[in-house]
Parts: C-alpha cells; structure tokens; sequence
C-alpha cells in the first residue's frame, strides 16, 4: 500500500483500493507519505556526502520507489520489517541489488534485530539508522522510547538516527497530548525530540519534514500539509 501512495506498480488491486479509500478520508495520506520519502532521501544523501556507508532501515516496508539502496548504491543496506508477505517480495526485488538485503524481525526487538544485521553491516562503524513513518504508529504501551534507547546506546559513535513522525501537536511548549485516546502516538514535538537522547541534531534540527535541507527554495504558491511531520537527524558523538 506504501508503494502504490508513491506513486509505483509493486502492488496489488486490493492495495490500490484501500489506498483510494484512505485518500478520500484522509487527503493529506498521499503528500505526507511523499514528503516522508523525499525526506528520506535527502538524509541519506546528507549521510553519505559524510562518509557514512551503511544503513539500517527499520520499519521499512517494501523497499521500492527511490529507497536508500537507489539513493547510495555504494552503501550496505538492510532493511527491516516484520511483515512476511512484505519479506518475501522484498527479497524478490533486492535479489540483484549486491549491496542490499531484506531482515525479517520486529523493531521493538532490538538485539535479536541487530544480530541479524550484524551478519551484513559493520556495526563496529558508523550506520545510517532510519526510523522512518515507523514511530508514530507504535504506542507508547509498546514502549518504542526504550527500543530506539538501546539503538542509541549500541551503535557506533559517529553514527546517524534518523526520523520522522506525524504530529498534531506542532508547538514545543505544550506537553500536553491532543485529546481523544490515541494510545500515546500523537506525541508532542517535545516527546519527539525526545527519541534522539543526548544526540546531537544536525541543522536545522527537528523541522517539518519538506523544510529539513530541502533541495530548493519553497515557492509561495506550493500548499502546507494539513497535519505536521516533523524530521530530524541526529549524530552520536565521537567517543
């Protein structure tokens, strides 16, 4: 369903028509997915301009329409999701990548996730990690702070967690939830911001999305996204 809301073929009658479905509820599903994955590239471009060579894509879904192995052919990849029908058409379709793989695991498990991935990436060495449109659907009654923490404490100094995450909230002086029983994944930008630790957040920080280093100038006419997703990367300081 991701690839057919940016726009790609990798998928099916069924994906197309929830998709249409979603589309007319929620307008804003197709730019926010779209703003998601620009910025997604731009990261990884950013990462790889300084010197890093690996990426961990966790959450990844069907790694199809500009993903991280077309943006940096020269870096290792994995990437991570759950899903077994997503694993298996992954697999598929990164069969002649060469430097790209598929892992099936579950985020919130991330040491059993790290050691499958260890089998590919060095991460004794700086790795790219991309939390991508992943956050923002895991409650807090799943506890994602104390995964995305044991990232934090694992990878290498010199290393890179990158993120995006939908939000209602869109001021850091509240710290209040927006109402209506979410299950604790509107956070707020505060609660976000929160994910990266003691990380230190590359310019212009934690932004929306289309204004994180973006590749031209915003022209006037070009309309807002109704509901914010804020992005950010940050960097894991030399020991």
């Amino acid at each position: 369903m991701y690839d057919y809301l940016l726009g790609g073929t990798d998928n099916h009658a069924v994906d197309r028509e929830a998709i249409d479905r979603l589309a007319a509820l929620v307008p804003q599903a197709v730019p926010l997915a779209r703003a998601s994955r620009a910025f997604l590239q731009r990261a990884v471009r950013h990462l790889s301009e300084r010197g890093v060579r690996q990426f961990l894509d966790l959450g990844s879904g069907l790694p199809t329409q500009g993903n991280v192995h077309e943006v940096a052919p020269q870096a290792k990849v994995v990437y991570v999701d759950r899903d077994p029908v997503v694993a298996g058409h992954a697999r598929a379709l990164l069969e002649k990548s060469g430097r790209a793989v598929f892992v099936q695991a579950d985020l919130l498990e991330p040491d059993e996730l790290l050691a499958q991935a260890a089998r590919f990436l060095d991460l004794k060495e700086p790795v790219g990690v991309l939390l991508v449109s992943i956050l923002n659907v895991i409650p807090d009654a799943r506890d994602p702070q104390k995964m995305v923490a044991r990232l934090r404490d694992v990878i290498a100094p010199g290393s890179y967690l990158v993120l995006t995450h939908a939000t209602s909230r869109v001021r850091f002086e509240g710290a209040g939830r927006a109402p209506g029983g979410t299950g604790g994944t509107d956070r707020t930008p505060r609660e976000i911001r929160a994910f990266f630790g003691d990380f230190e957040l590359v310019e212009p920080g934690l932004v929306h999305a289309p204004d994180w280093r973006p590749d031209r100038p915003r022209l006037v006419s070009e309309p807002s996204l109704p509901s914010y997703l804020l992005a950010g990367v940050a960097r894991k300081d030399d020991e």
